[in-house]
């Protein structure tokens, strides 16, 4: 897949869906309920069936002219029937959702040699396609040191899905929509707000508004930053929402607020 750069862009959750993107041109994050990791050309995204965000900063979008990966994906009845095995005969488990995995000699072969199968299509049939998927899961379970292939394929299907509190923790300070924000929780809108009422005592409008305007006004006491690069840091997509959720907090704007802390 290539594409240009972009924002913010979703990998929604498919139910039994694991997949492995090496990434052959540019650099992005990724966003998932508790991490938030870098990748750039030379490395891979290892993930379990989530839901996610791909996105780009200021900086990545200056790395090159977009973004190209290639993608394995992996299904439980596929592996199932490639390696003749249950998945729910094995136990093992692993403590991440996405991982970041740089591309050694022997993966970064496997990727030259679909490069070829992608350049001539006509070699890619249903038994090519299989071996390339087992030669994958071998190379893939081996790097990450699991006890076997399929303890390795037994966990990518295992997601860790964690408490709401801890999701909002991390990625307080982000952007991301009410909308996002619930799908990162794999609630509902409507669910998300009414779970996150009972644990904060708070609307998520006004309890998230209030932390980063809490923490500007903490950013704002000195003067090592400019106006534009709190709000920034703090999560706001335009200087206008900032000056407007602010001043809605502490009743003056930003920039009167560090005028009164440094006078």
């Amino acid at each position: 897949m290539s594409l240009p750069y972009f924002e913010r862009l979703p990998k929604e959750f498919f139910e039994n869906e694991a997949c492995f993107i090496f990434v052959n041109k540019g650099e992005f994050s990724i966003r998932s309920s508790t991490n938030y990791l870098d990748f750039r050309e030379g490395q891979g995204v290892l993930a379990k069936c989530l839901n996610y965000f791909f996105e780009t900063n200021e900086n990545q979008r200056q790395v090159d002219e977009g973004v190209e990966v290639i993608g394995v994906l992996l299904y439980p009845s596929i592996v199932e029937e490639l390696f003749d095995f249950e998945l729910s005969a094995y136990s093992y488990i692993v403590d991440y959702n996405l991982k970041q995995v740089q591309i050694d000699a022997l993966l970064n072969n496997f990727r030259d040699s679909v490069h070829l199968l992608l350049d001539h299509p006509e070699l890619a049939d249903e038994a090519m396609i299989k071996t390339k998927l087992r030669e994958f899961v071998l190379l893939i379970s081996k790097s990450q040191g699991a006890p076997s292939h399929y303890d390795f394929l037994a966990a990518m299907f295992k997601p860790d899905f964690v408490a709401l509190r801890d999701v909002i923790q991390n990625n307080l300070f982000s952007s991301c929509s009410l909308e996002e924000l619930a799908a990162l929780c794999h609630m509902s809108l409507s669910t998300f707000k009414r779970r996150f009422k009972e644990a904060f005592k708070e609307t998520p409008k006004k309890y998230i508004a209030g932390k980063k305007a809490n923490k500007a006004a903490e950013m704002l006491k000195s003067n090592n930053h400019r106006i534009s690069e709190i709000a920034y840091e703090c999560g706001f997509e335009t200087l206008s929402s900032f000056n407007r959720t602010f001043k809605a907090s502490f009743g003056i704007s930003p920039s009167d607020y560090r005028v009164n802390q440094n006078a």
